[in-house]
């Protein structure tokens, strides 16, 4: 039976460029522009939030670690937490579950952001998850309700043209330019 790495594990690793997934200590995709010009978008698009003191305030950060618990620590493409819940500037790797994760696919690591991620994060009660698919130009936002992710939102760009711009939860007070996002401006 082998020994599960821990969150002292992946510290002691000093590659920044891995993280922990069901105690195994794994190397991230290499970063491509697709994936980067995404998250640089939605990061974007979500920045009013971002900047809000108190009620309806966010930290939102990229390739960001979460430590779940001790063998389970992903680094998320994006996350955020309400300044309401977390009031005070973070630090170090997070060990508040956050209210909403994003993640960008990459090639051959898919598995990992479907259904590790999905699984680890509806389990942990995250209220929200996006995930998005530069190559398919899709995105399909989930909620909790019930314990269990729901579909809240989802699109394939270029397919559905009626959807240009999206009010997305849980950043629904400010439409989404899904044109802007997947670089087709």
């Amino acid at each position: 039976m082998r020994k599960l790495k821990t969150v002292d594990d992946l510290l002691q690793s000093g590659d920044e460029h891995v993280e922990l997934i069901s105690g195994e200590i794994v190397k991230r995709p290499m970063a491509r522009a697709e994936h980067a010009l995404i998250q640089s978008s939605i990061s974007d698009e979500v920045s009013l939030f971002k900047r809000k003191e108190g009620p309806g305030g966010w930290w939102i950060m990229p390739e960001i670690s979460v430590k779940y618990n001790e063998n389970q620590c992903p680094s998320h493409d994006l996350a955020g937490w309400r300044k309401e819940r977390v009031p005070l500037r973070p630090k170090g790797i997070m060990n508040i579950i956050p209210d909403w994760a994003c993640e960008i696919t990459s090639p051959r690591h898919e598995r990992k952001d479907l259904f590790h991620n999905f699984l680890l994060l509806q389990r942990s009660k995250v209220p929200y998850y996006w995930v998005i698919s530069p190559e398919d130009k899709t995105l399909i936002a989930y909620r909790l309700i019930d314990e269990k992710y729901q579909v809240t939102f989802s699109v394939e760009f270029g397919v559905e043209q009626d959807f240009e711009k999206a009010r997305i939860p849980p950043f629904e007070e400010v439409e989404i330019d899904l044109k802007y996002i997947f670089g087709d401006e």
